[in-house]
C-alpha cells in the first residue's frame, strides 16, 4: 500500500490498481473563502497550491471517500476543506465511485455526484474486495458540535494490505477510542491542525488529544490536515515539537504535501 499525501486532509490510498481519493479538496490556492477572520489571519483557503505531483496522481483515481460534506443540506455551508468544488467537478466529470455517511447520500446526489455506498455509523460493508467501517466523528469540543457536519471516520480493510482507520474531522471521543482498541488498525490518520472558528472550541483535538491518539494506535500513525487552511493553528513543527516531547517520534509520520509513504 502507498499513501500519497497531497493538501491538508486530501489523500490518494494506492492497492494494486485502486486509488482511492480521499476528501477532495483540489481547488487552485485561494479558491475559498476564509474559514476565520478574527481568531485568524483572514487569508483565502487553501493557502498553500497542490504538490506538483497531484495532476499525475488524481489521473489515476478510480474511487472515492468523503468523510463529510454537508451541514443542514445547504450548499453554502458544504465543508469545502473535504469537498470543494473542484473535487466535486473531478468526480462528476469522471464518474467517480463515492463512499459517505447514509446521511449525505442523498445531498450528494443532489449535485451529481455517484454514490454507490452510504454508511451508517459502525456498519461495515463490502468494499472494492474487502471491509470498509463507519467510525463516528464528533466534530468540535461544547455545543458548536451541533451546528457542524458530525460525519465518519473510515476504517478500511483491503485484500493483502495493512489496515488503515482514517479518524475524519473528530476530537478524541469514546468511538475513537473503540476504533483504536477493538479494530486494531495497522495505520491511522490523525487530523491534527487544530481548526477553530471565530466563535465556539475548537473543531479537532487539541495537541494533547492528539498525543493521547498516538499513544492509543497500536501501531503506525499519520498527521495530516495543517499547514492549508487560514483556521488551523497547529503547524507541522509545532506538532514535531510535541510529539519529540512525548517520545512518539518513531510511531508518527507528518508529511509533507506530495509525500509518498509505502507500508
Amino acid at each position: 500500500m502507498k499513501i500519497h499525501h497531497l493538501r491538508s486532509a486530501t489523500f490518494i490510498i494506492e492497492s494494486e490498481d485502486k486509488f482511492i481519493l480521499i476528501d477532495p479538496m483540489l481547488g487552485k490556492k485561494g479558491s475559498l473563502p476564509p474559514f476565520s477572520v478574527i481568531r485568524a489571519k483572514a487569508a483565502k483557503n487553501p493557502t498553500v497550491e497542490m504538490p506538483s505531483n497531484a495532476e499525475g496522481l488524481l489521473a489515476k483515481v478510480n474511487y472515492s471517500l468523503i468523510t463529510h460534506s454537508q451541514t443542514f443540506g445547504i450548499k453554502a455551508l458544504q465543508h469545502g476543506d473535504h469537498l470543494d468544488p473542484a473535487g466535486e467537478k473531478f468526480l462528476n466529470r469522471r464518474h467517480i465511485p463515492v463512499a459517505t455517511p447514509a446521511k449525505d447520500k442523498a445531498y450528494l446526489e443532489k449535485y451529481g455526484l455517484t454514490v454507490n455506498w452510504g454508511i451508517e455509523d459502525w456498519q461495515t460493508i463490502d468494499f472494492l474486495g474487502g471491509k470498509l467501517t463507519a467510525v463516528p466523528a464528533l466534530h468540535g469540543h461544547g455545543w458548536i458540535h451541533k451546528v457542524m457536519p458530525n460525519g465518519v471516520g473510515f476504517f478500511l480493510e483491503l485484500p493483502s494490505e495493512p489496515s488503515i482507520y482514517i479518524s475524519g474531522d473528530t476530537v478524541l471521543t469514546n468511538d475513537v477510542k473503540r476504533a483504536l482498541d477493538e479494530l486494531k488498525p495497522d495505520i491511522t490518520v490523525v487530523a491534527a491542525g487544530r481548526a477553530r472558528m471565530d466563535v465556539g472550541q475548537p473543531l479537532l483535538m487539541s495537541i494533547d488529544e492528539v498525543m493521547e491518539f498516538i499513544r492509543l494506535s497500536p501501531n503506525k500513525v499519520i498527521a495530516n490536515h495543517m499547514e492549508a487552511l487560514n483556521h488551523c493553528s497547529v503547524t507541522r513543527p509545532i506538532l514535531k515539537e510535541a510529539i519529540d516531547k512525548n517520545g512518539l517520534s518513531d510511531k508518527v509520520f507528518i508529511p509533507a504535501d506530495g509525500k509518498t509513504m509505502e507500508f
